[in-house]
């Protein structure tokens, strides 16, 4: 298994790079949509289509709404995902006793389209925008940044979780996770965003507000994980599916990125920092 974790990140990663990093905005668009209807093909899985052409037609759906959605305000799309991510974090605080309001296969190929269009949405917004205050800092640290929000979360959660674990988080919805984890990563997002606010020489007031945004996407990264980690749970899979061997499926590489995306991107817009 490890042995198959590590070839298939070093096959991975160099494609991953190239593509989020050196694509032009409009071939970045194409290659994150590719993966977004990769994870629909997973997620018709996780609503409980498992024939290939009723995959391959929700993935095909999911790539026309993409195109449909980007001709729509940003705002609008993000503040729906915004509302849709509070909702879930409902349902995972309630499972499995609100089940009922979401087992129905179709409303769970609902469901797949409010978590991946406005991540997709999110993600080619930034990648086109530049901070108001900071022109001379490229949109793709703001990816970076993400990333890192989310990447820090978990990393912390897991040392802080091996450490003082014992209080569990959401035992009925994945019982390794902890409240010592949480609050372990969001720990280091807060540390990682003070180091950003000085490295970008910003005021107090900015720098605090940084911080409010980072500690509200890393809490939403976790949402993110648990709400993929709910619908597992109850199709009875570990994984999205085996397209990568070792790691799982897309689905498992960006859950919490599907929640962190739409979430962080709708707050910079808020405040006005991104044009």
């Amino acid at each position: 298994m490890l042995k198959q974790r590590i070839i298939t990140a070093l096959i991975l990663a160099p494609i991953a790079i190239g593509g989020i990093f050196f694509l032009p905005a409009t071939q970045f668009s194409w290659f994150i949509g590719f993966i977004i209807v990769v994870g629909a093909w997973e997620w018709a899985n996780l609503a409980g289509f498992t024939k290939q052409v009723e995959r391959i037609g929700y993935g095909a759906v999911v790539a026309g709404l993409l195109y449909l959605s980007s001709g729509y305000d940003i705002k609008y799309v993000l503040s729906i995902s915004v509302v849709g991510w509070g909702g879930a974090l409902y349902l995972i605080t309630q499972y499995p006793d609100k089940v009922p309001l979401w087992e129905s296969r179709i409303r769970r190929l609902l469901v797949g389209l409010f978590v991946l269009i406005p991540a997709w949405n999110g993600l080619v917004y930034i990648r086109t925008s530049q901070l108001v205050e900071h022109q001379d800092v490229s949109s793709l640290w703001l990816i970076l940044y993400i990333m890192f929000i989310v990447w820090g979360a978990d990393v912390g959660a897991y040392f802080a979780g091996r450490t003082w674990g014992n209080k569990k988080l959401a035992p009925n919805v994945s019982p390794g996770k902890s409240w010592a984890g949480v609050y372990g990563g969001l720990a280091t997002v807060t540390l990682f965003s003070l180091i950003a606010a000085y490295l970008l020489e910003m005021s107090v007031g900015r720098a605090l507000l940084l911080v409010i945004f980072t500690l509200i996407t890393g809490a939403v990264s976790v949402a993110g994980d648990l709400f993929e980690s709910m619908l597992k749970r109850h199709r009875g899979i570990k994984d999205s599916s085996q397209l990568l061997p070792g790691h799982g499926g897309v689905l498992d590489r960006i859950d919490s990125l599907t929640a962190a995306i739409p979430v962080f991107t709708f707050l910079l817009i808020l405040a006005g920092w991104l044009r």
